[in-house]
């Protein structure tokens, strides 16, 4: 479904930040993606939904390839990932439903099946009576399944989480892992990154640890717990 293949990224003015990764996420995966702050892991997640495209090497999502993509190529592919980021990103001046629908619209999904499908996804992550609350009526956790909500409503085959507990409480952040688990439970791969040691050390997903942009342990190949190291 992903794979990666030497891939790396340097940037100008800053260096490498992904040094030679190499890579393969299966279907219906769970991926946790830790290391220290400047790992790469943000980085290679981008790459993962081409927002970069690396400097060497190739990734390849479903098919589509960072050598060869065009933008309209990758424009398609991001209508079939949900994105989420820290930062929750929704608009302010808009109803959750209605940031929810947004991402609908600009797909070009017919007027007559949004409706339906923004309904949906709000019952799936818990918020079925907060559709027509606005983001500053919400709290952080409520805020960041919206987000969520918004990022699964075009059915993606792999949901790509960057720290999206990272400005949550503890409840908050069980409430949300708890999420991904279920929406992963039901065939969606998950890739997460994030810092949280306690989390990961609680499940048994695989997990990447990341250093200095190289891949320094993977459970898949090591078969055990992943290294104490990140903070």
């Amino acid at each position: 479904m992903i794979r990666i293949t030497h891939a790396t990224k340097v940037y100008p003015r800053t260096g490498t930040a992904v040094d030679d990764v190499s890579l393969h996420i299966g279907k219906g995966e769970f991926v946790f993606f830790t290391g220290p702050s400047g790992a790469g892991k943000t980085t290679l997640l981008k790459m993962v939904y081409m927002e970069e495209r690396p400097t060497s090497g190739e990734v390849k999502v479903s098919g589509t390839s960072s050598i060869t993509a065009r933008d309209r190529d990758v424009a398609q592919l991001r209508r079939r990932l949900g994105i989420v980021f820290q930062d929750f990103r929704l608009l302010e001046n808009r109803t959750a439903e209605q940031n929810i629908a947004f991402a609908l619209e600009v797909t070009g999904t017919p007027a007559n099946l949004v409706a339906p499908k923004v309904s949906r996804v709000l019952t799936q992550v818990g918020l079925a009576g907060k559709g027509t609350a606005f983001p500053r009526e919400l709290s952080g956790g409520e805020q960041q399944r919206v987000a969520i909500a918004r990022a699964l409503v075009n059915d993606p085959f792999v949901l790509i989480a960057d720290e999206p507990t990272g400005n949550l409480d503890d409840r908050a952040t069980r409430g949300i892992f708890q999420l991904l688990r279920d929406i992963n439970a039901g065939g969606t791969a998950v890739m997460m990154a994030t810092h949280n040691l306690e989390l990961i050390r609680r499940q048994e997903f695989r997990t990447i640890e990341m250093n200095r942009g190289a891949v320094v342990f993977d459970t898949a190949e090591n078969g055990g717990a992943p290294a104490a190291r990140a903070e």
